[in-house]
């Protein structure tokens, strides 16, 4: 056992730019598990200036100085956030209100029936059972009701994080974009110079981060207004809430628009119940998600995404229980790395028997 122990690390160790891959990515993880809770201001920060790189470099090739460019695109990004901002938030906050207000009579409609099901199908359905049932709704409610309260209670603070995101995040993304290129020779310089792969993973990286930050953006733009305009030419209630919704599900593939699914569907069944109306909203969203699947990801990512849904799925459950919300968003980019890793040592193994022939 000790012996195929030693063989397995020469093997995969031996390699000193292998090593230093390996000590890089640990030191990586460690640090990010560790200290993301105080420097996810930094990481938001590092994500929109992916996200602007591209239209700052096509500004500098029609003359702008960098500076200029920079200066330039970040502020058309802040102006359009501002602008999104002030023209969605009162309209989601009205139907979020009307939403919450609804739900006791949507609660007591649901509940009457649910009773009249054993009635109707009594071979099925046992009143037992939708007794267990309703109970086990009232206390999923109560325990949801308790959550909202305490987010609540927490507000202030959540108010003081969101003015520091104000400040510090843009001007972050400024300096980051303005000053690329010295940061990352001064970040290089503390590195090994047997670095061969982890440049090689890196590079790869880069490419695949910045096609998928700006993909998932345009994803999520295009399907949210899409589902809102849909939704608002049916006549659905809480049309804009509901379609912003809609677009933040990309952000999980699979699971996202699952979980979307139940307030879509029932919202339009408590509007219209099993009516033609109801059928037409729910064959619009289907329309939706699969020229999604089927259409918009292939397009926009067909270089930043290469991996089965499983992994694609598991990637989520992992990343998102270490890192929350910004694991799940990097949870495609995380797998692709952890992908370009094994691609990068299996090809300088390869090498590595080549030369020793």
């Amino acid at each position: 056992m000790v012996q195929m122990f030693a063989d397995w690390y020469k093997r995969k160790f031996s390699d000193p730019h292998a090593v230093t891959l390996a000590v890089i990515l640990i030191g990586a993880f460690m640090f990010i598990y560790f200290f993301s809770h105080l420097l996810m201001p930094v990481f938001v920060a590092i994500a929109i200036a992916f996200l602007l790189d591209l239209p700052a470099n096509q500004l500098m090739k029609v003359g702008f100085s960098r500076t200029g460019a920079v200066t330039t695109v970040v502020s058309g990004f802040i102006g359009f956030s501002l602008l999104a901002l002030l023209g969605l938030m009162p309209v989601m906050w009205q139907q979020s209100s009307n939403l919450l207000q609804e739900v006791p009579q949507m609660i007591t409609h649901g509940q009457s029936y649910l009773l009249t099901l054993p009635e109707k199908y009594p071979e099925f359905v046992q009143a037992e059972q939708i007794e267990t049932l309703i109970n086990l709704v009232k206390e999923k409610l109560l325990d949801w009701g308790q959550i909202v309260l305490k987010a609540s209670l927490n507000s202030i603070s959540d108010i003081v994080a969101l003015m520091i995101y104000l400040i510090l995040v843009p001007l972050m993304v400024f300096f980051f974009l303005k000053d690329k290129e010295e940061l990352m020779a001064g970040f290089v310089v503390f590195l090994p110079k047997e670095r061969r792969m982890a440049s090689q993973v890196g590079r790869e990286m880069n490419q695949q981060i910045m096609n998928y930050i700006r993909g998932k953006v345009i994803e999520i733009l295009i399907i949210g207004a899409v589902s809102t305009v849909t939704f608002i030419f049916l006549g659905l209630e809480y049309a804009v809430l509901l379609g912003v919704l809609v677009g933040l599900s990309v952000l999980v593939p699979y699971v996202g628009a699952t979980i979307v699914t139940f307030p879509v569907l029932l919202v339009a069944l408590f509007q219209w119940g099993a009516s033609a109306q109801f059928g037409y909203v729910m064959i619009a969203y289907a329309i939706i998600q699969a020229l999604d699947g089927n259409l918009l990801v292939p397009i926009l990512f067909s270089e930043a995404v290469n991996l089965h849904p499983v992994t694609i799925i598991i990637a989520v459950i992992l990343f998102g229980g270490l890192w929350g919300f910004w694991g799940v968003f990097f949870a495609i980019p995380l797998a692709t790395l952890v992908k370009a890793v094994i691609n990068a040592w299996s090809t300088s193994q390869q090498e590595s028997i080549g030369e020793s022939r």
